[in-house]
C-alpha cells in the first residue's frame, strides 16, 4: 500500500511571477521520443529559456530536425549519449524524458550535483520504495534523491514546487484521474471504497517504438482494454488519493487504447457519501479548482471530449450525479503528451524557477 505525505495536500491557488536574469540552460534526455519532442516544442517559444543539450542514444549524431522536421529550429543541435560528466556542464535543469529505471542514477547524479531536476518517468513518483519495487520489478537505487522529490501536480503541491529541486512528473494517466476525483474526495463527498477510473488514451502514450500491437492495422478501428488489474499508474493514483482522504485506499482501475494519436478521457465512479446527497457538487468543483490557469469544470451535464484540449496543458471536467445509483460520475479530458506530460513539466519548471506558471502553455486547442 502507498504511504501518505506528511500533511497531504492542500489546495493552493495564485501564480509565481519572480525573474531571473538571462535564460535558464535546459537539458533534455531522452529526447527523441514524442515527450522528448513535445518538450522541445513547448520550450521553443519560452522567452527565459534555452535548449543547450539533448540525448538520445539510439539517434547521437543526428539533429531533432531530422527525426521531426516541424522541429526546425532546433537544426543546430545534435543529439549525444547521456554522458552525465559532459552534459552537467551544459545545463541548470536537467528535463528527463528516460524508460523507467533508467532515470535513477541519471536523477540521482544531476541532483547531487546542484541542478534542478524534473524527471518524467515513474521512478520518483512513488513515495514508497518497496511499492515500486513490486510494480516495476526492479529496486529503487536512488533513496536519497527518492526522499527529497516532490509530486508534480501543480494543482495540489504548488507551494512544494516552488521549493522543489526534485521533481516528479505525474503520470498521465494519475493526471486525469486525480483531478477529476480530487475535489469530491477532499470534501468528503463520495466514499473511498468502490472507486472506479475507466480511462482511454490515444496511441501516442505507449511512446514512440516499434511494436506490432501498436502498428497502424492493429489500431485502427479497433479498442481495447489492456493492463487490466496491473497497469503500474494504479499505485500512483492511489497514492495520491490515498493522501487526499487521509486513509488508505484502493481504486479499480482499467485502461483502453484508442485508435488516436493524443488524448485521455477518464470516467470515474464515486459512490456518494451518506449525508451528502445533496451537496451541490458544481459549487464544490467551482471552489476547488477557482483560479486555477489549466482546469476548467464544465456547467453540469455538459461533457469535454479528446478534441477541446489537444495539443494544449489544459484538464477539461464535467460530471453528473446518478440520483437514482447514488453515484457521481465524473469524466475528465487532457492532452496525455501535454499537461499528461511535456506541458505539466514546462508548468512545474516555471514554479521552479519562479517563472510565470503559465509562460510557454497557453495555447489554444488544434482545429479541427
Amino acid at each position: 500500500m502507498a504511504t501518505k505525505k506528511k500533511g497531504g495536500p492542500a489546495k493552493i491557488s495564485g501564480k509565481s511571477s519572480g525573474k531571473l536574469p538571462g535564460k535558464l540552460k535546459v537539458a533534455v534526455c531522452g529526447a527523441s521520443g514524442y515527450t522528448g519532442a513535445e518538450l522541445l516544442r513547448i520550450l521553443h517559444k519560452h522567452p527565459k529559456v534555452e535548449v543547450t543539450a539533448v540525448t538520445s542514444e539510439r539517434s547521437a549524431g543526428r539533429s531533432p530536425a531530422d527525426l521531426y522536421p516541424q522541429l526546425h529550429a532546433y537544426s543546430g543541435l545534435t543529439y549525444e549519449p547521456l554522458d552525465r560528466k559532459k552534459l552537467v556542464k551544459k545545463a541548470d535543469l536537467f528535463f528527463l524524458a528516460l524508460p523507467h529505471a533508467a532515470s535513477q542514477e541519471a536523477v540521482s547524479f544531476f541532483h547531487s550535483k546542484g541542478k534542478k531536476v524534473v524527471d518524467l518517468s515513474a521512478d520518483f513518483r512513488l513515495k514508497d520504495p518497496a511499492v515500486y519495487e513490486k510494480w516495476y520489478k526492479t529496486p529503487h537505487t536512488a533513496l536519497k534523491s527518492l526522499g527529497t522529490a516532490v509530486y508534480g501536480l501543480p494543482e495540489l503541491y504548488r507551494k512544494e514546487i516552488k521549493k522543489a529541486t526534485l521533481v516528479a512528473n505525474p503520470g498521465c494517466y494519475p493526471t486525469a484521474s486525480i483531478l477529476g476525483i480530487a475535489p469530491a474526495l477532499k470534501a468528503g463527498a463520495v466514499e473511498t471504497m468502490g472507486i472506479v477510473v475507466d480511462a482511454k488514451s490515444g496511441t501516442s502514450g505507449a511512446g514512440r517504438k516499434a511494436d506490432q500491437a501498436l502498428s497502424y492495422c492493429e489500431v485502427n478501428e479497433g479498442f481495447k482494454a489492456y493492463g487490466v488489474g496491473v497497469h503500474r499508474h494504479t499505485p500512483e493514483i492511489e497514492q495520491e488519493l490515498s493522501a487526499i482522504a487521509d486513509t488508505p485506499l484502493r481504486v479499480d482501475f482499467t485502461p483502453h487504447l484508442l485508435p488516436v494519436d493524443r488524448g485521455i478521457l477518464s470516467t470515474m465512479y464515486l459512490r456518494i457519501a451518506p449525508g451528502h446527497g445533496n451537496t451541490d457538487i458544481s459549487e464544490l468543483y467551482a471552489r476547488a479548482y477557482e483560479g486555477e490557469p489549466f482546469v476548467k469544470v464544465l456547467p453540469p451535464g455538459e461533457f469535454p471530449n479528446i478534441k477541446d484540449v489537444r495539443g494544449t496543458n489544459r484538464c477539461l471536467i464535467g460530471f453528473k450525479v446518478n440520483e437514482r445509483t447514488g453515484t457521481l460520475i465524473v469524466v475528465s479530458v487532457i492532452d496525455n503528451l501535454v499537461k499528461g506530460a511535456s506541458g505539466q513539466a514546462v508548468q512545474n519548471m516555471n514554479l521552479m524557477m519562479g517563472f510565470r506558471e503559465t509562460t510557454s502553455l497557453e495555447d489554444l486547442a488544434l482545429c479541427p
